[in-house]
């Protein structure tokens, strides 16, 4: 089983833009739904975004929609999160994992997850 590998995390500027990507190194991302995490220190993982197996469909949480943009690209075998007009609060460690079911938000319905990018926006 091949394994997910985030990149593109960085420093930016508030107000400025990011574009994370994560490789299924398996080769196997078109059977898979794909979802976007991420973690601030002492806080819980929370849900990002979602997009299903094939890419037609996608979900947010509430506090991204409009300033990231979740897709996909199989034959890459990557799926993207572009992230715009980036905040100070949205500073953390941003994980892709991996899912039979969709639109799910609850970690625990991922069963594959990456080692993580951290993002970190400065005011």
């Amino acid at each position: 089983q091949g394994q997910l590998v985030e990149s593109g995390g960085g420093l930016v500027q508030a107000g400025g833009s990011v574009r994370l990507s994560c490789v299924d190194s398996g080769r196997t991302l078109s059977t898979k739904n794909m979802g976007w995490f991420r973690q601030a220190p002492g806080k819980e993982r929370e849900f990002v975004a979602a997009i299903s197996r094939t890419g037609p469909s996608v979900h947010y949480a509430s506090f991204v929609r409009g300033r990231f943009t979740i897709s996909r690209d199989n034959t890459q075998n990557t799926v993207f999160l572009q992230m715009n007009s980036l905040k100070p609060e949205d500073t953390a460690v941003y994980y892709c994992a991996a899912s039979k079911f969709y639109p799910v938000v609850g970690a625990q319905r991922y069963d594959s997850w990456g080692q993580g990018t951290q993002v970190t926006v400065s005011s």
